[in-house]
């Protein structure tokens, strides 16, 4: 048995400690919205938020996360898609396929989390989330956007 805390709800899973945490998130708590990529850590299709830090879902083991720390999903980012980061993807027609996105925007607003006004250099460096469907120009787009969207906080 786990207790782990996801969106803000306190949910008690089982799961061997060794289970992958994207698992647990998708197969036991029902969020699909985080998405399986290639199980290596390498896509970032699986992206969450462990404590704000942007952290790659399939690679942490449930054993390893304490019942203390905040997972967020892309789920819990916003309850009706009114993140500014969110905002600006859909503002931008950021995705084509939109598979790795949801990954995505939770690298972005990790990004904008710590860095504010982040250059085209922190983007680069910050995103290495891989799209197919090579859609980095609108990504890097939005990331400006939701920096410059006044109803941020």
């Amino acid at each position: 048995m786990a207790r782990l805390n996801i969106n803000g709800s306190i949910r008690d899973v089982e799961a061997e400690p060794d289970t992958p945490l994207l698992w647990v998130i998708r197969e036991q708590v029902g969020l699909t919205g985080t998405k399986y990529g290639c199980g290596i850590a390498q896509c970032g299709a699986c992206s969450v938020h462990i404590n704000d830090e942007v952290q790659r879902s399939c690679s942490i083991r449930v054993g390893d996360v304490k019942a203390t720390d905040r997972i967020v999903t892309i789920e819990g980012l916003s309850s009706n898609g009114s993140h500014p980061v969110q905002k600006a993807w859909a503002a931008i027609d950021v995705p084509q396929c939109g598979y790795c996105q949801s990954g995505q925007i939770m690298a972005a607003a990790a990004l904008l989390k710590r860095t504010p006004r982040p250059t085209n250099q922190d983007i680069d460096e910050a995103m290495t989330n891989i799209c197919r469907c090579g859609t980095y120009q609108r990504i890097r787009a939005a990331v400006h956007m939701a920096a410059n969207d006044t109803s941020r906080t």
